[in-house]
């Protein structure tokens, strides 16, 4: 998968983890493409450690599936940083 490639799927895996989880996480566009591409990458680790495959083709199920989870679990991360700091 080329860096297009991994852009889009970084942002509507970035886009669709913001809508399923609760709450308003901060940042814009910007910040859900990056934490998206991170969250795929991270998806496509633990898929490997867990399913012992990583992140296959742009269409395939399971890129997206593990790309989706990468980002919720990123997001989530970034939420407790981002709420921490704006408290203090």
């Amino acid at each position: 998968m080329g860096i297009l490639g991994w852009i889009v799927l970084g942002l509507v895996a970035g886009a669709i983890a913001k809508a399923i989880l609760p709450g308003r996480q901060g940042g814009g566009w910007v910040i859900t493409l990056v934490l998206g591409v991170v969250g795929a990458i991270l998806g496509g680790w633990i898929g490997s450690l867990i399913f012992g495959g990583g992140l296959g083709d742009f269409f395939d199920l399971r890129t997206w599936l593990l790309a989706i989870l990468g980002s919720i679990v990123v997001l989530l991360i970034y939420g407790a940083i981002a709420g921490r700091r704006s408290r203090v």
